[in-house]
């Protein structure tokens, strides 16, 4: 009689069943749940050996747990099949459902293969039910019931404990079991992946609090200033964080800093850049203003936060202070443009002045003059838009660029307009004083004279030193009666005696009145202001007057 048919057999086997399914959702580790699966299968299913063949991410098998033999678990253990191989022993033999049994009288050609596998010893058997040491049984485990899940492992067993073929109740134990032993495994392998996403989170926390941490501390106690302003909206630029040597620059505390934005603070003059610099991220050289009202310049260099959902979100910005070399460059360009006795311009700076003020076309030439000289000018004039009155304008007028033309004053002209005088200044009697009393007088003399001749000029206008005892003045919007009241005026001025080391010493001065106007090169306009003043200095020389004039080099 088949005991399996027993009502008491089924009950008990039921509830083994029951509890090595309840050991499996206990277990807490997936290793745990592993070696539950195969213990399970001896303790309550009544196999003597049994081991958990499970599927790696690279699709082969390995031997992840093995119960019933210590000397087969020192074997097996961590021992890898190949897929291929145990796709093979499971297409063999006969099918029990969704198990697969290999007998002795197939399994021998496995013998050999590179299947982990344990082979057990005993006698042959007797009867045709009867567990022969070279039968096979497999179960595989799916994470779906029926066998149409993805394979997770395959439950090998050997030796049933009643030494027969386990019969149709034996089978289905040994089915539901697998299923079961394969949604715990999911659920073991979904718990570590959980525990392990949570380890990588809690360090990747841990390290953002870190870096956060680190910027801070970087951001708060750099040498340098920093800060960190808002990027596009309405509160573009608005100051967010400044650290401390940010505010001791600027002598604001933090807390009134993130009242403004750079644009609060930078120099009228550097807005423009300050605006460009933001925009493109990059870095410029600027003034911004201190608590007292004073400017420092700054190297500015801005880095753009982004945010990969959102785009730019801030601008971090690094500021040095370069107040002192800037100040060393702004010191070495005076030098190289003032006179380092008198620290007016000197003849480079004025020539440079003047020809900013002069282009090369001629001055006398409006549009409609240039128009007429050019082949089709009704053609090409008003393909630019510009219509017959536009045409009879002057130039600058009507923006046909952005310089501003200079025009020199018709001096015979009843109502002259105006224009920029070029006074050519050369003084007479300072050889004398140069050869009688030293270069140390005569350079007090050109350091006084220097120093009247631009207390007796607007601010707008332009004092240099050409060179020796002559001097030049640069001085627009005068007519030619303006131009000669202020030579009057400055030879006023430089005739009162010059007291130097207790005595005192006297020299005249000689003017000539040049104009300046486009079609001119700066050489020409000084040539010709230099050629006027030999004239008055002749018309002076033949009146009785007999200055010591002295040609500069």
């Amino acid at each position: 009689m088949d005991t399996e048919s027993e009502p008491y057999v089924r009950l008990a086997t039921l509830r083994q069943l029951h509890q090595v399914v309840a050991d499996l959702n206990t277990a807490r580790s997936l290793a745990d749940t592993l070696q539950a699966v195969a213990d399970g299968v001896v303790k309550g299913l009544g196999y003597d050996l049994a081991a958990v063949n499970l599927v790696r991410p690279d699709g082969d098998l390995v031997v992840a747990a093995f119960a019933g033999s210590t000397a087969g678990e020192a074997l097996l253990s961590g021992k890898v099949g190949p897929r291929a191989s145990w796709e093979r022993r499971l297409s063999m033999g006969q099918r029990w459902g969704s198990l697969r049994f290999i007998p002795h009288t197939e399994g021998w050609v496995l013998t050999d293969d590179d299947v982990p596998q344990w082979h057990t010893e005993g006698p042959l058997p007797r009867f045709a039910d009867e567990w022969h040491p070279g039968d096979r049984l497999y179960a595989p485990m799916h994470s779906s019931q029926n066998g149409a899940g993805e394979l997770i492992g395959v439950l090998s067993v050997d030796r049933p404990s009643t030494g027969r073929h386990p019969g149709p109740w034996g089978c289905e134990a040994l089915q539901m079991y697998a299923f079961q032993a394969g949604i715990a495994i999911s659920n073991a392998r979904m718990r570590a992946n959980m525990q392990r996403a949570l380890v990588r989170l809690e360090r990747d926390q841990q390290a953002l609090r870190a870096s956060e941490e680190g910027f801070r501390q970087a951001f708060e106690y750099a040498p340098s200033g920093m800060a960190i302003a808002e990027m596009g909206g309405d509160q573009h630029g608005k100051l967010l964080r400044a650290n401390d040597a940010l505010c001791r620059l600027l002598g604001r505390s933090s807390s009134v800093m993130r009242r403004y934005s750079f644009s609060d603070l930078v120099h009228p003059e550097d807005v423009g850049l300050l605006l460009r610099t933001s925009a493109e991220g990059g870095r410029a050289e600027l003034r911004l203003a201190r608590r007292d009202g004073s400017y420092v310049w700054v190297s500015l260099r801005n880095s753009v936060v982004a945010d990969t959902a959102d785009g730019p979100r801030f601008l971090l910005t690094h500021v040095e202070d370069i107040e002192e070399r800037k100040g060393r460059e702004l010191q070495l360009a005076h030098r190289a443009s003032h006179d380092s006795l008198t620290g007016l311009p000197n003849s480079a700076e004025l020539r440079a002045r003047l020809s900013a003020r002069l282009c090369s076309r001629p001055q006398d030439k409006d549009a409609a003059a240039l128009a007429a000289e050019a082949e089709g000018p009704d053609e090409f004039a008003f393909s630019y838009g510009y219509g017959p009155d536009e045409l009879a304008a002057p130039l600058g007028a009507i923006g046909y660029d952005s310089h501003v033309h200079t025009v020199a004053p018709d001096e015979n002209d009843p109502a002259p307009a105006k224009g920029l005088a070029v006074l050519f200044c050369d003084l007479d009697g300072f050889k004398s004083i140069n050869d009688r009393f030293g270069h140390h007088t005569g350079d007090a003399v050109l350091i006084e004279v220097a120093r009247r001749l631009t207390g007796a000029v607007r601010d707008g206008d332009t004092v240099a030193r050409l060179g020796g005892d002559e001097f030049v003045v640069l001085a627009d919007g005068l007519a030619p009666a303006d131009a000669a009241d202020l030579a009057v005026r400055l030879r006023n001025a430089i005739i009162p005696p010059i007291r130097v080391d207790g005595r005192a010493v006297r020299v005249g001065a000689s003017f000539g009145i040049g104009w300046a106007g486009c079609g001119m090169t700066a050489e020409e306009v000084l040539h010709s202001a230099d050629q006027r003043m030999y004239v008055e200095k002749r018309s002076r020389s033949s009146s009785g007057a007999r200055p010591n004039h002295r040609r500069a080099g």
